[in-house]
């Protein structure tokens, strides 16, 4: 073989899986989707910028990562559009010592925005060869404070609680009774409300001295809530 295409083709088999201007890209997502939009909580801003979405998503839909899209992620399930992502990120106004339970670990990059905001993340994901592939991937990029459990979502994790803020990201027909139970006193919900046929609500609910309270967002579509059978 010539020296110049041995060259060739070890620059193509080296070369990146995306393009090297990711950062370029994740800025552009986050002025022109995110903030244009009306996001303006600053830690999700900032999450949004950092977290690399291309990371999440599987190889073959990495060229429109930053697109504003859901995309699948196999196994049935969808990484939600970034708008989305952040909206309800900033629903549950996170803070640095925030405790958060999400329901529905998906390709964990929703945990991985919410691990550059709070302290900790529990998450589970009722799919177990997914939760066991999104446990690996956020493990291996540094993500200590996400622990990954494969189960069902509706019990909630009464082990861990009461948690400061707790996000579903799969619409459940009601809310689930064990996770208002394992919310903190002072803390917030985010939830999509509604059939998996029909369009949706996202639910934000609050507990305040003891009370429950909750508002309609706006329409959405999620996949559905899935419990063990």
């Amino acid at each position: 073989m010539k020296p110049f295409l041995s060259l060739l083709l070890a620059f193509w088999i080296a070369r990146p899986a995306f393009p090297p201007q990711d950062d370029e890209l994740r800025n552009h997502m986050v002025r022109k989707q995110i903030e244009e939009r009306g996001i303006n909580h600053r830690a999700t801003l900032q999450a949004m910028r950092k977290v690399k979405r291309h990371l999440f998503v599987p190889l073959k839909h990495q060229k429109n990562a930053y697109d504003d899209m859901p995309l699948p992620i196999g196994y049935g399930q969808t990484i939600s559009q970034p708008f989305m992502v952040a909206y309800m990120t900033q629903l549950l106004e996170p803070k640095v010592k925030h405790r958060v339970l999400e329901i529905g670990t998906g390709s964990g990059y929703q945990a991985a925005v919410l691990a550059e905001i709070v302290q900790q993340v529990y998450t589970i994901e009722i799919v177990k060869a997914l939760g066991m592939q999104t446990k690996k991937k956020l493990h291996d990029l540094g993500y200590q404070n996400v622990e990954v459990i494969t189960g069902d979502g509706y019990k909630g994790l009464p082990a861990k609680a009461p948690f400061d803020g707790i996000i579903v990201t799969a619409a459940a027909e009601t809310i689930p009774p064990p996770l208002i139970a394992q919310l903190k006193d002072g803390g917030r919900m985010v939830i999509p409300v509604g059939a998996s046929s029909a369009v949706q609500t996202l639910v934000l609910l609050e507990k305040r001295k003891g009370k429950v309270f909750t508002t309609d967002v706006t329409k959405v579509r999620f996949v559905p809530f899935t419990r063990d059978q």
